[in-house]
Protein backbone atom coordinates (compact mmCIF):
# COMPACT_ATOMS: atom_id res chain seq x y z
CA UNK A 1 0.00 0.00 0.00
CA UNK A 2 1.66 3.15 -0.89
CA UNK A 3 1.95 6.57 1.27
CA UNK A 4 -1.22 8.32 -0.30
CA UNK A 5 -3.62 5.04 0.31
CA UNK A 6 -2.12 4.59 3.84
CA UNK A 7 -2.59 8.25 4.70
CA UNK A 8 -6.04 7.88 2.83
CA UNK A 9 -7.29 4.94 4.82
CA UNK A 10 -5.64 6.66 8.55
CA UNK A 11 -7.87 10.03 7.44
CA UNK A 12 -11.50 7.90 7.09
CA UNK A 13 -10.58 5.77 10.03
CA UNK A 14 -9.97 9.47 12.18
CA UNK A 15 -12.74 10.91 10.73
CA UNK A 16 -15.53 7.98 11.53
CA UNK A 17 -13.88 7.65 15.14
CA UNK A 18 -14.36 11.49 15.26
CA UNK A 19 -18.55 11.45 13.73
CA UNK A 20 -18.64 8.74 16.37
CA UNK A 21 -17.28 10.88 19.55
CA UNK A 22 -19.70 14.01 18.25
CA UNK A 23 -22.85 11.73 17.71
CA UNK A 24 -21.95 10.49 20.97
CA UNK A 25 -21.22 13.61 22.64
CA UNK A 26 -24.53 14.84 21.12
CA UNK A 27 -27.01 12.42 21.98
CA UNK A 28 -25.52 13.22 26.34
CA UNK A 29 -26.00 17.07 25.23
CA UNK A 30 -29.47 16.12 23.88
CA UNK A 31 -29.57 13.89 27.17
CA UNK A 32 -28.88 16.80 29.84
CA UNK A 33 -30.61 19.28 28.10
CA UNK A 34 -33.81 16.70 28.06
CA UNK A 35 -33.15 16.07 31.96
CA UNK A 36 -33.33 20.15 32.62
CA UNK A 37 -36.89 20.23 30.13
CA UNK A 38 -38.11 17.56 32.27
CA UNK A 39 -37.34 18.97 35.44
CA UNK A 40 -41.00 20.54 35.51
CA UNK A 41 -42.46 17.18 36.06
CA UNK A 42 -41.62 17.46 39.43
CA UNK A 43 -44.09 20.66 39.62
CA UNK A 44 -47.65 19.05 40.24
CA UNK A 45 -50.80 20.66 40.52
CA UNK A 46 -51.90 19.72 44.11
CA UNK A 47 -55.53 22.42 44.25
CA UNK A 48 -56.93 23.37 41.32
CA UNK A 49 -60.59 25.30 42.58
CA UNK A 50 -62.30 28.50 41.58
CA UNK A 51 -59.79 30.74 43.68
CA UNK A 52 -56.51 28.88 43.31
CA UNK A 53 -54.33 26.77 41.18
CA UNK A 54 -51.22 25.49 43.36
CA UNK A 55 -48.34 24.17 42.27
CA UNK A 56 -45.57 22.28 44.15
CA UNK A 57 -41.83 22.43 42.62
CA UNK A 58 -39.33 20.69 43.83
CA UNK A 59 -35.91 22.36 41.95
CA UNK A 60 -32.00 20.48 42.36
CA UNK A 61 -29.46 22.76 41.32
CA UNK A 62 -29.26 23.79 37.66
CA UNK A 63 -33.55 23.42 37.18
CA UNK A 64 -35.25 26.28 36.95
CA UNK A 65 -39.04 27.01 36.59
CA UNK A 66 -40.38 28.53 33.18
CA UNK A 67 -44.00 28.37 32.85
CA UNK A 68 -44.26 30.81 30.34
CA UNK A 69 -46.57 33.64 30.73
CA UNK A 70 -48.50 33.55 33.49
CA UNK A 71 -52.31 33.14 33.06
CA UNK A 72 -53.23 34.80 36.51
CA UNK A 73 -51.43 36.72 39.24
CA UNK A 74 -49.34 34.50 41.43
CA UNK A 75 -47.61 34.17 44.51
CA UNK A 76 -43.90 32.25 45.20
CA UNK A 77 -44.07 30.62 48.61
CA UNK A 78 -40.53 29.26 49.77
CA UNK A 79 -40.81 25.99 51.59
CA UNK A 80 -37.00 25.01 51.43
CA UNK A 81 -35.18 28.17 49.67
CA UNK A 82 -31.74 28.52 48.25
CA UNK A 83 -30.48 30.97 45.91
CA UNK A 84 -31.72 32.15 43.16
CA UNK A 85 -31.04 33.44 39.62
CA UNK A 86 -34.39 34.67 38.57
CA UNK A 87 -34.62 36.13 34.69
CA UNK A 88 -37.45 38.00 33.32
CA UNK A 89 -37.83 39.85 30.37
CA UNK A 90 -38.66 43.59 32.31
CA UNK A 91 -34.93 43.43 33.61
CA UNK A 92 -31.52 41.58 33.71
CA UNK A 93 -30.54 38.58 35.98
CA UNK A 94 -30.96 39.25 39.29
CA UNK A 95 -29.59 36.44 42.06
CA UNK A 96 -31.20 36.68 45.65
CA UNK A 97 -31.43 33.75 48.54
CA UNK A 98 -34.65 32.51 49.87
CA UNK A 99 -35.49 30.71 53.09
CA UNK A 100 -38.24 29.32 54.51
CA UNK A 101 -41.44 31.15 54.93
CA UNK A 102 -40.51 34.10 52.31
CA UNK A 103 -43.29 35.27 49.12
CA UNK A 104 -42.88 37.12 46.56
CA UNK A 105 -45.89 38.49 44.30
CA UNK A 106 -45.93 38.60 40.36
CA UNK A 107 -48.39 39.76 37.71
CA UNK A 108 -49.92 37.87 35.23
CA UNK A 109 -49.03 38.16 32.00
CA UNK A 110 -45.16 38.21 33.39
CA UNK A 111 -42.61 35.42 31.79
CA UNK A 112 -40.37 34.84 34.68
CA UNK A 113 -37.43 32.26 35.63
CA UNK A 114 -36.04 31.22 38.86
CA UNK A 115 -32.96 29.41 38.71
CA UNK A 116 -31.91 27.44 41.70
CA UNK A 117 -28.17 28.26 41.57
CA UNK A 118 -26.61 26.80 45.12
CA UNK A 119 -28.12 25.38 48.29
CA UNK A 120 -31.39 23.21 48.05
CA UNK A 121 -33.13 20.88 46.49
CA UNK A 122 -35.05 23.73 46.71
CA UNK A 123 -39.32 23.30 47.28
CA UNK A 124 -41.35 26.06 46.09
CA UNK A 125 -44.99 26.74 46.14
CA UNK A 126 -46.81 28.55 43.43
CA UNK A 127 -50.20 29.85 43.94
CA UNK A 128 -51.78 30.99 41.03
CA UNK A 129 -54.80 33.68 41.75
CA UNK A 130 -57.96 32.90 39.97
CA UNK A 131 -60.21 35.95 39.06
CA UNK A 132 -62.90 34.98 41.18
CA UNK A 133 -64.86 37.18 42.96
CA UNK A 134 -63.91 36.83 46.81
CA UNK A 135 -66.68 35.63 48.84
CA UNK A 136 -67.64 37.96 52.52
CA UNK A 137 -67.66 36.58 55.75
CA UNK A 138 -68.52 38.69 57.98
CA UNK A 139 -67.46 37.97 61.71
CA UNK A 140 -70.39 38.18 63.57
CA UNK A 141 -68.65 35.18 66.29
CA UNK A 142 -67.39 38.03 68.52
CA UNK A 143 -64.20 36.59 68.26
CA UNK A 144 -61.01 38.10 67.50
CA UNK A 145 -59.68 37.48 63.71
CA UNK A 146 -57.12 34.57 62.70
CA UNK A 147 -54.48 36.98 62.09
CA UNK A 148 -52.83 39.16 63.39
CA UNK A 149 -52.33 36.85 66.12
CA UNK A 150 -49.22 36.60 69.08
CA UNK A 151 -46.23 35.21 66.95
CA UNK A 152 -47.53 36.10 63.99
CA UNK A 153 -44.85 37.25 61.28
CA UNK A 154 -46.65 39.37 58.23
CA UNK A 155 -44.32 38.62 55.02
CA UNK A 156 -46.56 40.17 52.05
CA UNK A 157 -49.44 42.07 52.28
CA UNK A 158 -51.26 43.49 49.00
CA UNK A 159 -54.74 44.00 47.11
CA UNK A 160 -55.02 40.50 46.91
CA UNK A 161 -53.09 38.64 49.51
CA UNK A 162 -51.36 38.62 53.17
CA UNK A 163 -48.82 35.97 53.69
CA UNK A 164 -48.11 34.73 57.42
CA UNK A 165 -45.58 33.15 59.25
CA UNK A 166 -46.73 31.08 62.29
CA UNK A 167 -45.12 28.28 64.66
CA UNK A 168 -46.68 26.28 67.05
CA UNK A 169 -46.11 26.08 70.76
CA UNK A 170 -46.51 22.75 71.75
CA UNK A 171 -49.79 22.09 74.09
CA UNK A 172 -50.19 25.96 74.15
CA UNK A 173 -53.66 26.86 72.25
CA UNK A 174 -54.01 29.48 69.76
CA UNK A 175 -56.62 32.02 70.83
CA UNK A 176 -60.19 31.04 69.60
CA UNK A 177 -60.47 32.87 65.95
CA UNK A 178 -62.56 33.59 63.29
CA UNK A 179 -61.39 32.67 59.48
CA UNK A 180 -62.87 35.81 57.81
CA UNK A 181 -60.79 34.81 54.51
CA UNK A 182 -60.07 31.73 52.33
CA UNK A 183 -56.51 30.13 52.75
CA UNK A 184 -53.66 27.82 51.52
CA UNK A 185 -51.80 27.18 54.16
CA UNK A 186 -48.40 24.43 53.52
CA UNK A 187 -47.01 22.91 56.39
CA UNK A 188 -42.94 22.78 57.26
CA UNK A 189 -43.38 19.85 59.61
CA UNK A 190 -44.30 16.09 60.92
CA UNK A 191 -47.13 17.48 63.53
CA UNK A 192 -50.73 17.21 64.95
CA UNK A 193 -52.68 19.64 65.83
CA UNK A 194 -55.99 19.09 67.38
CA UNK A 195 -58.45 22.08 66.51
CA UNK A 196 -61.40 22.64 69.05
CA UNK A 197 -64.47 24.42 67.96
CA UNK A 198 -66.98 26.72 70.74
CA UNK A 199 -68.77 24.01 71.35
CA UNK A 200 -66.28 22.00 72.49
CA UNK A 201 -66.12 19.25 69.20
CA UNK A 202 -62.48 18.58 68.67
CA UNK A 203 -60.74 16.60 65.72
CA UNK A 204 -57.29 16.10 65.91
CA UNK A 205 -55.45 16.52 62.25
CA UNK A 206 -51.58 15.09 61.48
CA UNK A 207 -50.16 17.05 58.79
CA UNK A 208 -46.71 15.87 57.10
CA UNK A 209 -43.65 18.23 55.80
CA UNK A 210 -44.74 19.75 52.56
CA UNK A 211 -48.52 19.17 52.52
CA UNK A 212 -50.66 22.16 51.45
CA UNK A 213 -54.40 22.80 52.34
CA UNK A 214 -57.31 25.04 50.63
CA UNK A 215 -59.68 25.97 53.95
CA UNK A 216 -62.63 28.16 53.68
CA UNK A 217 -63.40 30.66 55.52
CA UNK A 218 -66.31 31.22 57.96
CA UNK A 219 -64.87 29.21 60.79
CA UNK A 220 -64.34 29.62 64.37
CA UNK A 221 -61.57 27.02 66.24
CA UNK A 222 -58.67 27.43 68.55
CA UNK A 223 -55.74 24.95 67.49
CA UNK A 224 -52.98 22.85 70.05
CA UNK A 225 -49.93 21.32 68.81
CA UNK A 226 -50.18 17.70 70.29
CA UNK A 227 -47.74 15.97 68.81
CA UNK A 228 -44.78 16.79 66.55
CA UNK A 229 -43.52 19.77 65.75
CA UNK A 230 -45.09 22.55 63.03
CA UNK A 231 -44.86 25.49 61.32
CA UNK A 232 -46.56 26.99 58.96
CA UNK A 233 -46.47 30.02 56.10
CA UNK A 234 -50.44 30.83 55.48
CA UNK A 235 -51.78 32.85 52.87
CA UNK A 236 -55.19 34.31 53.33
CA UNK A 237 -56.92 35.41 50.41
CA UNK A 238 -58.76 39.36 50.04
Amino acid sequence: MNVKRKLSVLFGITLLFATASFAQQMKTDYDRSADAQTALVHATTVIDNERVRVWDISLAQGQSTDFGRYEYDFVTMFLVGGKFRTTSENGGPTVTERRFGEAVYGHKGAKQEDELISGGPARLIVVELKDHPEPRYPNKSGYPLAFPRPGSKKVLDNERVVVWNYSWTPNAPTPMHFHDKDIVVVYRYDGSLKSTTPDGKSVVNDYKSGSIWFNRGDRVHFETLVKGRQSAIMMELK
